[in-house]
C-alpha cells in the first residue's frame, strides 16, 4: 500500500509562488517531498559552459535557501529520472507524484515512461497545467480545428481569458506542508559537469514603468527597455498569470508577447512535425546554398552588417539577443545567405537563454516565411535600413562591435540587392505550381 508522503517533481516551475501542480500538492493534506532532477538525458546533451544550466543550479540553490530557513530541503538529484523515480518509489512508497506539464517532445515521451513506471507501481502521476493560460486544444475554431493565424486565435484567447478569468494559486503560504525530512547533498555545479558562467541572474520583477512603455521602445535594442522575461516564462521562475496579469493593467502590446508564445505553443502540439519541416510543406522544396564558411561569419557576427553581428555577438556573450535583431539575423541567414532555417534555429536553441522550442521554431519559420502567419517570403529586411531606423545612434552597435568603424570589421560579405533578388528568384523557383 502506498505511504502517508506525495512527490513534487519541479522542472520548469522553479518557484514557491503561484505554482499550480504544487499547490495541490501541498493541499493534498500529505507531507510533500520536493524534488528536482538534474536530468543526464538533456545535460549529457550540452556543452559544459551552457549558460542555461548555470541560471538552472542558481535557481535551486536559491528554492534549497528559502526552504532552509522553515527547516526544509530541496531533494536534487543527478542522473535518468527513471532510475532516480525507481529508487524514490522504494524509499518513499508516495501515493502520487504531482508535477506541472511539459509539452516539448522529450519531456512527453518521459512523462509518458514515468507515469506508466509509477502506475506499475501504484502510484498515481498527476500533471497540472502551469506554464500557460491556454494549451493543447483550449483554443480552437467553431469547427473544432486549430488556428493557424495569429490574430483570430488572440481574439478567441481574449474572450476565454473573460470567460475564464486568470487564476492564482497561493501555493508560497502552503511551505510548511512540506516534509521536513533531511535531503542528499546538492551536488556542485562542476560534479554535474559544467563551469560557472559568471553571469548574475537577476530576480523577474514586475517592472510598471517599463511594461507601460514597452510599445514606444521595444524596437530599439539600444534602449535595454525589454524586460528579459523570457528565460524566467522558460523556466518557471515567474507565474505566467502574474506576467498576463500586469500586460493586462499596463500593456498590451506586452501581453500580446505573451499570447504569441502560446499561439506557437498550440502549433507544436497540433503540428509536431513542424519540428523538422516547414508548416508549408512546399517550402521544403527550396534550395538553400548552406555555405559553410558564411555559416560560420554569421554564427561568429562577421557578415559586414552591423546590426546582424551584434546581435551575434551579444548571443554569444549573454545567451540573450533583443527581439528585434533576432528577426534581423533570422531573415539574414535565411533569405540574404540562403542558408536553411533549421540551422539557425539549431544555433540558437544551442546558445539562448530562454529557448523554447516552440518560439524558437515558430520565430524562425516565421522570418523565413515557410511557417504560419509567417512573412511573406518577398518581405526581406534591409539590415542596413533596419540599423538607421532603430539604432540610429549606434548605441547597440558600438556595444557589442568595438571594432565597428576601423580597418578590423569586415566589409558585408554579401550586397543586399543582390541577396534579395537571389532570395526572390529561389523562392519563386521552388514555389512554383
Amino acid at each position: 500500500m502506498p505511504g502517508s508522503k506525495v512527490i513534487f517533481w519541479f522542472r520548469r516551475d522553479l518557484r514557491f509562488n503561484d505554482n499550480h501542480g504544487l499547490y495541490q500538492a501541498l493541499k493534498s493534506g500529505y507531507e510533500v517531498i520536493p524534488v528536482f532532477i538534474f536530468d543526464k538525458n538533456i545535460l549529457d546533451e550540452l556543452p559544459e559552459d551552457d549558460k542555461r544550466v548555470d541560471f538552472i543550479y542558481q535557481q535551486i540553490i536559491s528554492l534549497n535557501e528559502q526552504l532552509l530557513k522553515t527547516g526544509r530541503n530541496l531533494h536534487v538529484y543527478y542522473g535518468f529520472p527513471e532510475e532516480i523515480f525507481s529508487g524514490l518509489a522504494e524509499k518513499y512508497n508516495p501515493l502520487s507524484v504531482y508535477t506541472n506539464h511539459d509539452y516539448e517532445p522529450y519531456a512527453t515521451e518521459r512523462d509518458n515512461r514515468i507515469s506508466g513506471f509509477l502506475k506499475s507501481k501504484g502510484i498515481e502521476f498527476k500533471t497540472f497545467k502551469d506554464q500557460v493560460l491556454f494549451e493543447k486544444d483550449e483554443i480552437l475554431k467553431s469547427d473544432g480545428t486549430p488556428y493557424v493565424v495569429f490574430t483570430p486565435f488572440s481574439r478567441r484567447w481574449h474572450e476565454r481569458k473573460q470567460e475564464k478569468g486568470v487564476p492564482n494559486y497561493n501555493s508560497i503560504q502552503l511551505l510548511d506542508n512540506f516534509s521536513q525530512e533531511k535531503a542528499p547533498e546538492i551536488p556542485s555545479l562542476e560534479k554535474l559537469g559544467f563551469k560557472k558562467s559568471g553571469q548574475v541572474f537577476l530576480k523577474p520583477v514586475i517592472d510598471e514603468n517599463l511594461i507601460r512603455k514597452y510599445e514606444e521602445t521595444r524596437n530599439f535594442p539600444g534602449l535595454d527597455a525589454t524586460s528579459r522575461f523570457g528565460h524566467h516564462l522558460r523556466f518557471g521562475t515567474i507565474s505566467v498569470r502574474e506576467a498576463i496579469k500586469a500586460g493586462e493593467e499596463f500593456s498590451q502590446v506586452w501581453l500580446n508577447e505573451l499570447i504569441w508564445r502560446e499561439f506557437f505553443m498550440q502549433i507544436l502540439w497540433h503540428y509536431p512535425n513542424v519540428v523538422k519541416n516547414s508548416f508549408r510543406p512546399e517550402y521544403d522544396r527550396i534550395q538553400w546554398r548552406n555555405d559553410e564558411a558564411e555559416f560560420e561569419n554569421w554564427k561568429n557576427g562577421l557578415t559586414g552588417y552591423p546590426m546582424v553581428d551584434a546581435g551575434m555577438r551579444e548571443l554569444e556573450q549573454t545567451g540573450f539577443m533583443h527581439n528585434r535583431v533576432r528577426m534581423i539575423t533570422a531573415s539574414f541567414l535565411s533569405k540574404h545567405l540562403l542558408i536553411d532555417w533549421r540551422r539557425g534555429e539549431a544555433w540558437f536553441a544551442e546558445k539562448l537563454l530562454d529557448y523554447e522550442l516552440s518560439s524558437n521554431n515558430g520565430n524562425w519559420q516565421w522570418a523565413a516565411g515557410t511557417g504560419c502567419d509567417a512573412a511573406p517570403y518577398f518581405r526581406i529586411f534591409n539590415p542596413s535600413e533596419q540599423q538607421k531606423k532603430f539604432d540610429k545612434d549606434l548605441r547597440y552597435i558600438r556595444k557589442w562591435l568595438p571594432e565597428y568603424g576601423t580597418s578590423a570589421y569586415p566589409k558585408p560579405m554579401v550586397e543586399h540587392t543582390f541577396a534579395r533578388n537571389r532570395c526572390l528568384a529561389t523562392y519563386t523557383a521552388a514555389l512554383k505550381p
